[in-house]
Parts: C-alpha cells; structure tokens; sequence
C-alpha cells in the first residue's frame, strides 16, 4: 500500500502548490486524479516518484518511509512512472527498451507477449527503433508495455491522453481496461472523462487540497452533473 502523510511542497517562486495532503491507495485498482491546472496534481505524483521532494511529509510504501529514497532506489522496489511526453531513444530498439525495462534479457516470445497486452504486433514494432517515426499513439503504448515489462508494483502515469489522437485514444482506454484487472495499483493524471469512467476511484485536487475523493461514478455525478448516466459496460443509456 502507498501512502502520502501530510505532503507539503512549495514552487520555486514560493506559491504553495501542495498544502498539507494526506492520502492512501490500496494494492489494486485505478485511481485517477484530476483537477484544474496548476492544482498539484502531477506535483503530487512526481513526489511519489521522488522527481520531486516534500517540504513536509512522508511516503510510505508496504509501510516502510521511503521519503529519503531516490528515484533509482523506489524504481528498485518496483514504482513505475509514466511521463506525459515518453522519451525517445534513436539507435535503441523496442526489444531493446523492453529489455532494459526489465533488467534481464528477454526471448521473442517475451517482447511479443509485453507488446500484445498493449496490442501491438511483435512481429511489426520489436525491432523498430524508439524514435520519431512512432506515433504518439504507439509510444504511449510501448511506455505502457515497458512498465508491464518491470513487474511494477505501482504504476504512475502522468496524462497517458496527451498527444493522442482518437483512433489511438480507443487502444488506449483498452489498454487501462486490461490494467485494472490486474493486481497493479495504477495511478493516472488526467482529464479525461473516459479514464475517470473506467477509474475505481476518483481524487479531485484543486488549490493545493483535495477537494473531493471517491468512488468513481459519485465523484461524476458532481464533476458532471449534466452527464447521462452510465451503463455498466461504460455506454451512455
């Protein structure tokens, strides 16, 4: 379990832009967290991961304070984060990639099994490099596959929508689909109803607080209190 124990953190310019936020996630599920811009919310993650640092407060993480740890040590542990622009890598390899993601050398078999949950075609994308000719789309896809290949026990992921257009939206939403039912704790930044739709849970940041935290279709209901409501397949009725 992960958890955040009065997290504090001031810009650079003194604004405060978390005030004192105490939150818990448990050992599954998506949790989306959402809110206006500027409200903390990728601050908060970026804490998780130890890109950034605390003013005040603890992480905890299976109950051991690793507010001290680096980036490198909670990567070890097995937290995993997803940036909003993946980096490419020209002259490396998706196979490549997979490979060092996992910290062991990997068969065809293997890199074609990560890339399917993500549904890509070994036989298309292992031995195409990371670079420019990918769409944003399929970066956000092998990102993902790159995580799976870690066998994270958390995975963070900061505005996985942000470049993708709408055919490549709908394998994305699949993709998290899949995720959730695993036994992978997944934390999303977005905007996007569609992810808030298939969230188990939803925390609302705004001002440096979290203003609202629940079930996902509860939280709806006040965020878009004019929305049709859902089916259970995810359609509108």
């Amino acid at each position: 379990m992960l958890e955040l124990i009065g997290l504090t953190w001031d810009a650079p310019d003194g604004r405060r832009i978390l005030d004192d936020i105490t939150l818990s996630f448990p050992s599954s599920g998506i949790t989306v967290i959402t809110g206006p811009n500027g409200g903390g919310k990728t601050t908060l993650l970026k804490i998780v991961m130890d890109i950034e640092h605390p003013l005040k407060g603890k992480v905890l993480f299976d109950g051991e304070d690793i507010t001290s740890l680096d980036t490198t040590e909670r990567a070890r542990m097995g937290i995993s984060y997803g940036f909003q622009t993946p980096v490419r890598f020209k002259g490396i390899t998706i196979h490549d990639l997979l490979e060092i993601a996992s910290g062991k050398s990997l068969e065809k078999e293997d890199v074609n099994r990560l890339l399917a949950k993500v549904g890509l075609c070994g036989k298309d994308y292992a031995e195409r490099e990371v670079d420019q000719t990918l769409s944003g789309g399929e970066i956000k896809r092998i990102e993902i596959a790159s995580v799976l290949a870690r066998e994270s026990r958390i995975a963070i992921f900061d505005e996985p929508e942000a470049g993708i257009d709408i055919w490549s939206f709908s394998g994305l939403i699949s993709v998290f689909e899949e995720l959730k039912k695993g036994d992978v704790p997944v934390l999303i930044v977005s905007h996007q109803e569609r992810l808030m739709e298939i969230a188990d849970r939803i925390i609302v940041i705004e001002g440096g607080r979290v203003s609202m935290d629940g079930k996902s279709e509860d939280v709806l209901k006040k965020l878009l209190p004019s929305a049709c409501p859902l089916k259970k397949n995810g359609e509108r009725v």
